[in-house]
């Protein structure tokens, strides 16, 4: 099997988007993690991606806007909330490099039914506030339900210089130009295309989280790597099934 190179540009068009939006002010905090721990976590057909011999586990925070159906201009209000995720990376047999979302909580309950009913997307309902101002990053997130099962997380950071170039181990942790789910019974292929992220160095003030723990993923100390993006349009093609 060849697997496609990790590139910071897209390796395939979207050329009729299924759904379009707008990320903003991305904050990716990532982890170091054995490639053997996080196998049984991919849909069937799935393997772990490795960067020299590790996989990574991400929580990744940012505002979305503009999100509608296909390449139109978005759904006011609707279109428009913050998002914290924790991704897994994530390799098919046909060598796509990808994602593979573990948890992906949302304050729009009307995003939440779409995805998990449209995408087969482990969304979930949350308390989410996410602010980007001078430099300054705060989030507040926690699931809506029974106290003990509201895994949350507050974080602060700054963000730092520029990366005119962002090496190996930024590209492979952003450039993700697709995400792998299980849907309708069958493990399927999302292809996802965007401009080259503009990625900065960012510093980490606070975090108190348990959304890796209740994600499945044990991820010990501060994260190994912690960037900022001022964020990109976002196109997804439909999906293909993954053989």
């Amino acid at each position: 099997m060849r697997i496609e190179p990790v590139t910071g540009a897209a390796p395939r068009r979207v050329g009729r988007p299924i759904l379009s939006q707008h990320w903003r002010n991305v904050l990716f905090l990532h982890w170091p993690v054995r490639p053997p721990a996080v196998a049984d976590l991919m849909p069937p057909g799935v393997a772990p991606d490795v960067c020299n011999g590790t996989s990574w586990v991400g929580l990744v925070v940012f505002g979305t806007e503009r999100t509608g159906p296909g390449p139109g201009g978005g759904i006011p209000y609707f279109g428009t909330f913050p998002e914290v995720n924790v991704r897994l990376y994530s390799v098919d047999g046909r060598g796509r490099r990808g994602v593979v979302f573990r948890s992906l909580d949302c304050p729009r309950l009307a995003a939440v039914l779409v995805g998990r009913a449209a995408l087969g997307l482990p969304y979930r309902w949350s308390e989410t506030h996410w602010t980007a101002e001078d430099g300054a990053l705060h989030l507040a997130s926690r699931l809506r339900g029974p106290a003990g099962s509201r895994a949350g997380c507050v974080l602060r950071a700054e963000v730092g210089p520029g990366l005119e170039r962002p090496g190996p181990l930024a590209e492979f942790l952003t450039a993700r130009w697709g995400l792998h789910t299980r849907t309708r019974g069958r493990t399927v292929y999302l292809p996802v295309e965007h401009p080259r992220w503009p990625l900065h160095r960012a510093r980490l003030r606070e975090l108190d989280q348990d959304l890796l723990p209740a994600a499945g993923v044990e991820a010990a100390g501060p994260p190994a790597s912690v960037l900022f993006s001022p964020g990109v349009p976002v196109r997804f093609g439909p999906w293909t099934p993954v053989d």
